[in-house]
């Protein structure tokens, strides 16, 4: 949960930083590209290096060098400073989420794999919900620099967990050779497949009909929606729990329904919800006792048909899973790039903006899914 975490858990400091450091709002605003970008970009190689040496040292690696890059930003004393630990976080964040799926995949058969990945699901998808309600009252309570130093003890906190709990799954014999060539390669076998491709949309683009109305929050509901700082509690907590239904239901049908059925209810109630919300912001005038429902729904749906499209993507090429997690990650990554660095300010200010560019987002994975389903087992 690292990733996302820590996407958003400065949100509520944005201000306070930029006065303490003299930066500009464009300055700041360089700090989420450039975490971002750190991300999309090393979650192509994460995977990739954990196909050869190993799936252990490259967690415990990354999360070294977050914990590192966190104790940076926390003592950063100027914009240039923070923009370049930020990008350091943000290529080493993406290590726990990418290496964790070949884990899973590595150590479960089918069932059990999907039953495992809806428990991950809560954890990724709870987190940037919960995110800026923890960096908010670190900010209030304390100063912008205690953020990052909780980022750091939470980074040193995983390494000692993950040093004596976390086995090495790949297996000598499975190992890919580390060289420019098959490295090469295994991108292009994944970069050239359709059923890869629509698989990793049909996954990754749906989770920015939710990640929107985060990214968009203190307008959302300040603003549209007239709820106090104090109030966002109710959106947060609310999403939080679709995604934990979601996840929890997902896991409890594993086995019980066949993965193309749960798939298929997912993006139903996700398609139903998100028109309804749609027409009901075109409607009527959007008040808290009804906007927040539908991005519930939507999360539950979400959740519930995201960890088996996974599990798809990396028995694709099952014996490149390190990879495909990589390719998987770096597709949704730079996907939430594009909604928070361009999207989410553009919409933001009219809800049925929001509403209808959530509805094209989720709209991208029915279609993608729509395409791969009878192409895959």
């Amino acid at each position: 949960m690292l990733g996302p975490f820590s996407i958003d858990t400065y949100l509520p400091a944005f201000t306070g930083i930029a006065q303490s450091i003299g930066a500009t709002p464009v300055e700041m605003q360089q700090t989420l590209s450039a975490y971002l970008f750190g991300f999309a970009i090393m979650n192509l190689f994460h995977g990739a290096l954990s196909d050869s040496f190993g799936r252990r040292p490259v967690v415990l690696w990354g999360i070294a060098l977050f914990t590192v890059a966190s104790a940076g930003c926390a003592l950063a004393d100027s914009i240039g400073a923070l923009v370049f630990w930020r990008a350091v976080q943000g290529m080493s964040a993406g290590a726990g989420i990418v290496v964790s799926r070949a884990v899973i995949r590595d150590m479960f058969p089918p069932a059990d794999a999907q039953r495992v990945m809806s428990q991950v699901t809560i954890y990724f998808g709870v987190a940037p919900a919960i995110a800026p309600m923890v960096g908010g009252f670190l900010f209030v309570h304390a100063d912008w620099h205690s953020i990052f130093w909780f980022l750091t003890a939470v980074g040193a906190a995983l390494w000692i967990a993950n040093y004596k709990l976390l086995p090495e799954t790949l297996h000598h014999d499975q190992k890919q050779p580390f060289n420019v060539r098959n490295l090469m390669n295994g991108y292009w076998e994944l970069g050239s497949s359709p059923r890869f491709l629509m698989l990793a949309l049909a996954s990754g683009i749906p989770f920015n009909g939710m990640f929107l109305y985060v990214l968009s929050a203190p307008v959302f509901l300040g603003d549209h929606l007239g709820l106090s700082p104090g109030q966002f509690f109710w959106f947060f907590t609310l999403t939080i729990a679709g995604i934990m239904g979601g996840a929890w239901f997902s896991g409890r049908l594993a086995g019980k329904m066949k993965p193309k059925h749960q798939i298929r209810n997912g993006f139903v109630i996700m398609l139903a919800v998100s028109l309804l919300n749609l027409a009901l912001n075109l409607l009527f005038k959007p008040t808290a006792a009804w906007a927040l429902f539908p991005i519930a729904i939507f999360a539950f749906g979400w959740a519930l048909m995201v960890p088996v499209v996974t599990l798809m993507v990396l028995d694709l090429v099952p014996e490149r899973r390190g990879m495909a997690s990589s390719f998987q990650a770096f597709i949704g990554s730079m996907a939430n790039g594009v909604v928070a660095g361009v999207i989410a300010p553009l919409v933001m200010h009219s809800t049925v903006a929001l509403a209808a560019t959530s509805l094209a987002m989720m709209s991208i994975g029915v279609v993608a899914w729509v395409w791969v389903k009878p192409r895959v087992t």
